[in-house]
């Protein structure tokens, strides 16, 4: 049996919050409008429809685990569904959260650097709610 494997990119961010705060907010799917380019999130069922400049998508996202996995996937069409993993790990009193993209079969070169640069900007804006939260006592 053949197998393929996809190019993958696995991108980090430092924040300066514990683990279990990061996890909390991070897999809370209302919380996406605030740091990625979800632009709006309602519950669909065990899914969830966001909605975003490229249109709408349903998300799907693991259980509430005590691991830090923040695995969901997203499904573009019916049928065309995108594993997405994610996790949140200590990194003594802060947290790395890490996102692996993995490059999809006719996707370009130039679209595959385009998402890596989306889900760069996405980890930052994380990081950036979650440490200004932080400095004013709020989440």
């Amino acid at each position: 049996m053949t197998r393929s494997m996809f190019e993958a990119r696995t991108l980090a961010v430092s924040v300066r919050r514990p683990p279990e705060v990061v996890y909390a907010y991070a897999a809370d799917p209302r919380n996406l409008p605030a740091w990625s380019f979800i632009e709006s999130v309602e519950p669909a069922g065990d899914r969830w429809l966001a909605r975003t400049s490229a249109g709408p998508v349903l998300l799907r996202f693991a259980a509430p685990n005590t691991l830090g996995v923040l695995d969901h996937d997203v499904e573009l069409a019916p049928g065309k569904v995108l594993r997405v993993p994610m996790r949140v790990i200590a990194n003594g009193d802060g947290s790395e959260v890490l996102f692996t993209l993995f490059r999809q079969p006719g996707t370009s070169a130039a679209a595959f650097e385009q998402d890596a640069r989306t889900v760069g900007e996405d980890l930052a804006a994380l990081k950036a709610v979650l440490e200004r939260a932080a400095a004013t006592n709020v989440g």
